[in-house]
């Protein structure tokens, strides 16, 4: 059985974040679970080892207490992470967060040509962050700029794939599985997929299965975890 002592000195704790929750409201619901549980001082330190989108499942690691200084650390781990890239089609925000922008041909497309394809993304690659995505620039968040209509012009960055294996096809879905570094956009990688097909892609599905040793097998569901209190 837990203590506050326990969560004051430091868990890591395995959530398996279900779909349309932020990652913010996932450390929220664990902050008040254990607050309403525990009578925790205000200040009691609790966060996330790296964030997910609304629109994808699975691994969210949160660290409470000491264990917030652990965060650096993980999130610094390879992930692993599963999904689909329909192609045939673009939106903004390389997902399904915004409605289709452009169509494009899938006719020329073949199992050959897309386990082909992957190969030129293994490795470190150059990689640009979706305009809709939390990083800053000039002060505000890329999304904040892109849902102003704003212009931006964004760096790319380097990033390394480990692994590219597509499980599945079954046109105009592609299931894949993906081992990239720390700070990889897995939508970007689909829309840059698409690019590489000659056709135009977006990820549909994404699921995050691994942080380095950590795995989503061993993880739960937010609304689970004050059972696991006693």
């Amino acid at each position: 059985m837990k203590t506050p002592e326990d969560f004051l000195e430091g868990q890591i704790i395995l959530i398996d974040k279900p779909l349309t929750w932020s990652s913010f409201q996932a450390v929220n619901k664990l902050k008040y679970i254990l607050k309403r549980k525990f009578d925790l001082p205000k200040k009691f330190k609790i966060g996330h080892a790296g964030t997910l989108d609304p629109l994808a499942t699975g691994l969210l690691i949160i660290c409470t207490g000491k264990f917030t200084k652990k965060i650096t650390e993980i999130q610094a781990q390879a992930k692993e992470y599963t999904g689909t890239i329909t192609v045939g089609a673009t939106t903004p925000s390389y997902d399904l967060e915004t409605e289709v922008n452009a169509t494009f041909p899938t006719e020329h497309i073949t199992e050959a040509l897309i386990l082909e394809t992957t190969q030129q993304f293994i490795g470190e690659i150059d990689q640009k962050p979706p305009v809709f995505s939390a990083i800053k620039k000039d002060g505000k968040r890329l999304y904040e700029h892109a849902r102003a209509g704003e212009e931006i012009e964004i760096a790319f960055r380097k990033t390394t794939i480990h692994d590219f294996e597509i499980t599945r096809i079954q046109l105009p879905e592609i299931d894949f599985r993906v081992k990239c570094s720390k700070g990889t956009y897995i939508r970007s990688l689909a829309y840059d997929f698409g690019i590489a097909l000659n056709s135009g892609a977006h990820l549909t599905a994404l699921r995050r299965t691994k942080i380095g040793d950590y795995s989503v097998e061993n993880g739960i569901l937010p609304e689970e975890f004050e059972k696991t209190l006693g």
